[in-house]
C-alpha cells in the first residue's frame, strides 16, 4: 500500500487555525518518511485546544505559516494520491479551510477515514477513538494528540486493517475530494 496519513492540531475551534501538521508517508506498506511542523496560525489560541495538545501560542511564534509549509507538502496531495486520517472529516476540513483562508485552491485527492473503517471492522469496540483502536490492535501511540504520533498510528491502523481484511475490503471506503 502507498498512502499518506495526515493529522492536524488546531489553535482554537476554527478549522482554519492549524497549529501543527504531521504526515506519515507509506510506501510498499512501510512508513518510510515522517514530516512534522509546528505552524504559526496567526490567530489566538483557545485554552481548550491547549489542554488537548499542549501547544501554546509562544511555541509557534517563530514557526512557518501554513503557506510556507504547504509549499513543501503540496505534491503529496494530488488526484491519484490517497490521504488517510482518523476522523478524516476533521483533518480534511482543516486542510481545506486553512488553504481557503490563505487564498490557495484546495487540491483534489483520494481520502480514507480510519475512524469509519474501524467502526465497520471492529463494531465490538467500546468506542473508535484513535487511542482506543491503537490499544485494541496493539499499535504504539506514545503521545495522543501529538500530530506526528497520531499520523503514524493512523498509518499503522490502516496497514493492520489491510493485512487483516485485505485491500478489496478497504476500497469501498476511498472517496475523492
Amino acid at each position: 500500500m502507498n498512502f499518506v496519513a495526515m493529522d492536524f492540531e488546531t489553535a482554537n475551534a476554527k478549522r482554519a487555525s492549524a497549529c501543527s501538521i504531521a504526515l506519515a508517508i507509506v510506501r510498499n506498506s512501510q512508513v518510510t518518511h515522517e514530516f512534522y511542523s509546528l505552524i504559526n496560525p496567526e490567530t489566538d489560541f483557545s485554552w481548550r485546544n491547549i489542554n488537548v495538545h499542549g501547544i501554546h501560542q509562544q511555541d509557534v511564534a517563530d514557526s512557518p505559516t501554513f503557506p510556507e509549509v504547504w509549499a513543501h507538502i503540496a505534491p503529496l496531495f494530488t488526484a491519484n494520491k490517497l490521504v488517510v486520517a482518523h476522523n478524516a472529516s476533521f483533518d480534511n476540513s482543516v486542510l481545506k479551510r486553512t488553504l481557503v483562508r490563505y487564498g490557495v485552491t484546495p487540491p483534489h485527492y483520494l481520502t480514507l477515514d480510519t475512524l469509519r473503517t474501524s467502526k465497520q471492522f471492529y463494531p465490538q469496540m467500546v468506542n473508535h477513538k484513535l487511542n482506543t483502536v491503537c490499544d485494541q490492535l496493539h499499535i504504539e501511540l506514545e503521545h495522543h494528540h501529538n500530530a506526528l504520533d497520531d499520523s503514524v498510528a493512523c498509518a499503522n491502523i490502516l496497514l493492520a486493517q489491510q493485512q487483516q481484511f485485505g485491500s478489496n475490503a478497504l476500497r469501498s471506503f476511498v472517496k475523492a475530494i
